[in-house]
């Protein structure tokens, strides 16, 4: 199951609205171990294309680099489709080359509406997966009540 902030779903649909017709792709990193997204790196699709999606080579090892600084992991790589359903393409599955990662995708080709999907995709497995959005990590999947009570 995907756990990820309604901030962060707002940004991923945002930046899908702002490059259509083209697809839209970035990353959003976490703690190494964590499976929690933190921070939204949204990147230039360097292919331009409204059918496909390419992570500029000189960006990503800058974008890896950076993370390893950080110890950080790509949590979720998410793209857009801009005129079919949330669903990986051939290509997309081909590509995907973290098995650790949730697999994002938006698709914004009904205006005003969008859909928001998540996958696993392992040796060329895809397996969607659950979506839950919170307002905070806080409180998620604690099963608990993490404020103290007051006296």
């Amino acid at each position: 199951m995907l756990v990820i902030r309604a901030d962060l779903v707002d940004e991923i649909v945002a930046h899908a609205r702002r490059d259509h017709p083209d697809e839209a792709c970035g990353v959003i990193a976490g703690p190494e171990g964590s499976d929690r997204p933190e921070r939204f790196i949204p990147m230039l699709n360097a292919a331009r294309s409204p059918t496909f999606y390419e992570f500029d080579s000189g960006d990503l090892l800058r974008l890896y680099r950076d993370m390893d600084s950080r110890d950080e992991v790509p949590v979720v790589i998410y793209h857009s489709h801009t005129a079919t359903e949330a669903y990986p393409s051939r290509t997309d599955i081909s590509y995907a080359s973290e098995p650790e990662a949730h697999y994002v995708l938006v698709s914004t080709r009904e205006p005003g509406t969008h859909e928001f999907r998540s996958f696993r995709i392992v040796d060329g497995v895809v397996t969607e997966e659950d979506v839950e959005v919170v307002e905070s990590y806080m409180f998620s999947h604690t099963g608990a009540d993490d404020v103290p009570d007051h006296a």
